[in-house]
């Protein structure tokens, strides 16, 4: 990569691909059911901490219209359309329970599987995400594809939850983490640990290395005393996109 980039971001980079802490035995069958009930925020501390993600939700809609195309990462039940207004809108998302019963699904033009499927040739005005990033175990090739994918004008705008805060911490084991406690009888934690496998440090650092313009902001204080950041990212770096393709052993040259 790029001598320029400082030793705190190659140190993060090299932390990329990640390997998935595993789950418990007995935790995968019931893995599926829980991730949708918590998405489609049922039980009390669902519904409670859906009032926060609303925050998540309209940062990412904030610059929505009808003429901006698309492309939503790990759009999971399809709920960010609730606050969105683009007529051109594809989406990434693997898992297709999560979907096929939305009543948003009428108004995706395309549905991928992975950002590898993308086609180099597409281009965006806006790529987006609620509570995705944190999951993502290739985190700098989906940020260095979506740069390549973005138009002239294109921005990258992503809510993500504090991973790494002390107050998101406290908030999931007192909220979530105590409902699955008294209701499934499962360890939450092991969840949070397989699934947010990046921090809020990690991502803004990845960012900034791609684009040349990264805004942030946050619900609550500084990093340790917010529940969530929303990032907008503006005007990639694109030969630094390109070297991270070829490290992927990815092909830009139609790029």
């Amino acid at each position: 990569m790029n001598a320029k980039i400082s030793n705190k971001a190659m140190n993060i980079l090299s932390r990329f691909p990640k390997t998935r802490p595993p789950l418990p035995p007995g935790y995968t069958d019931v893995w599926e059911k829980l991730m949708k009930t918590n998405r489609e925020g049922r039980g009390p501390a669902s519904k409670a901490s859906q009032l926060l993600e609303t925050w998540l939700h309209s940062q990412v809609a904030k610059d929505t219209a009808q003429n901006l195309t698309t492309l939503e990462l790990g759009a999971g039940t399809l709920n960010q359309l609730d606050y969105e207004k683009a007529e051109t809108y594809d989406v990434i998302e693997p898992f297709k329970a999560l979907y096929e019963n939305s009543e948003h699904l009428s108004r995706i033009r395309k549905v991928y599987d992975l950002i590898e499927e993308v086609p180099l040739e597409n281009r965006y005005s806006r790529i987006i995400s609620s509570a995705v990033l944190e999951h993502v175990d290739n985190l700098p090739f989906v940020v260095a594809k979506s740069a390549l994918l973005l138009n002239e004008n294109g921005c990258f705008r992503a809510s993500v939850p504090n991973e790494g805060g002390l107050l998101w911490g406290a908030a999931w084991r007192f909220t979530t983490g105590l409902e699955y406690r008294v209701k499934f009888k499962i360890d939450y934690s092991k969840f949070a640990k397989h699934e947010h496998i990046n921090s809020v440090d990690e991502i803004q650092t990845i960012l900034k290395v791609f684009f040349r313009k990264v805004s942030i902001k946050r619900l609550g204080l500084g990093r340790h005393f917010s529940f969530y950041t929303f990032f907008c990212a503006k005007e990639p770096i694109i030969e630094r996109c390109k070297e991270m393709g070829d490290y992927f052993s990815w092909n830009y040259e139609t790029v």
